[in-house]
């Protein structure tokens, strides 16, 4: 390491020092990092591991991205990367190497771990589950649409995802589609933009199932609701699966066109409420079942109990217990570990 890449370091470790208020985590996450140098305008940082790269990305990067800043006094951005410089290059051209194939439109944006094998049944979903399978069972025969709701990370895009899955096995060539109404209105005004207004509309409408999530930020968006108003009825007359999701009800949904409102509320709408104590604990069992971790009871309960409505806050919790059991090479998972993690 070269002398003043070495300085920038440890002025860079110091400030990360003060910030980071507990000490295990700062050994932890950050004492185990090597800076690479300055690449393009971007501080390029090496990582142990992928499991270090998913805490620094989602914990640190800001924190390390302002303390950069603040020491060379310039603007510029970070980069974790596993490994070093090397390393990266050899994927770059592995990357390049291989085959681009044509996106899937289809079959390549569902979630292959959402599947209704890996959803936790409880009493404040049982009835959201319980419609998302006769949908899956028969599409555009059951409920048309299925309108899900519920608060952000209760399991609604699980089960968007499982019931595309479901009828994907059940019939291989089904065209479903999942988007996100984000993604749905940034395709729309490039559709406008670059006049590809006919590529758009045959992407959605020439379809068996779309599944569209988060449907409440489409309100106020008079061009995409007057889109999807037009999309919704080729698909209802064609006999074609709607799915949609929002965080509250179609008569909640502000500055929502009343003509849509309307249309949503022709199938059936099933809300999901939060967990109950009794499901968390499943919903960490599963968890723990899938990625093969073993947790003692007590400390199933303590994360139950501080955690309680949100499952994926819920899962993370434990995913970062985990981790900090293995960093800190402590094999003995207690619940004063997991209130340290």
């Amino acid at each position: 390491m070269d002398t003043q890449l070495n300085e920038t370091w440890e002025k860079v470790l110091k400030i990360l020092k003060v910030e980071i208020m507990s000490e295990v985590s700062y050994n932890t996450w950050i004492l185990g990092l090597k800076p690479l140098g300055v690449r393009n305008g971007v501080f390029m940082i090496s990582v142990p591991n992928e499991l270090t790269l998913d805490i620094i990305n989602q914990r640190y990067k800001l924190l390390f991205k302002e303390s950069i800043k603040h020491v060379l006094n310039q603007e510029i951005d970070v980069e974790c990367i596993v490994g070093g410089l090397e390393e990266k290059a050899e994927a770059e051209v592995k990357e390049s190497k291989t085959p681009v194939k044509p996106p899937q439109d289809t079959f390549g944006s569902l979630n292959s771990k959402y599947t209704f094998d890996s959803f936790v049944i409880g009493n404040s979903n049982r009835f959201a589950h319980a419609a998302s399978v006769a949908v899956a069972e028969s599409p555009a025969n059951a409920y048309n649409p299925l309108f899900l709701y519920g608060g952000v990370g209760l399991g609604k895009t699980h089960l968007m995802h499982a019931i595309g899955h479901h009828i994907q096995a059940n019939n291989p060539s089904a065209k479903v589609v999942y988007v996100s109404s984000e993604k749905f209105t940034n395709e729309l005004i490039n559709s406008i933009r670059y006049d590809k207004n006919l590529d758009f509309r045959n992407k959605y409408r020439n379809v068996d199932v779309l599944l569209v999530d988060d449907i409440q930020f489409i309100a106020g968006k008079e061009s995409t609701q007057e889109e999807f108003f037009h999309t919704f009825n080729e698909l209802y007359e064609a006999r074609k699966q709607i799915i949609i999701s929002s965080d509250r009800p179609p008569n909640e949904i502000p500055t929502l066109e009343d003509r849509l409102r309307t249309r949503f509320a022709w199938g059936l709408q099933a809300d999901i409420q939060a967990p109950d104590f009794e499901t968390r604990i499943a919903i960490l069992k599963k968890k723990a079942e899938i990625e093969k971790y073993v947790v003692s009871s007590d400390v199933m309960v303590y994360i139950a109990t501080k955690i309680k409505s949100n499952i994926r806050e819920l899962e993370g919790a434990l995913i970062r217990v985990m981790a900090y059991s293995s960093l800190t090479n402590n094999k003995n998972i207690t619940v004063d570990l997991a209130a340290e993690a």
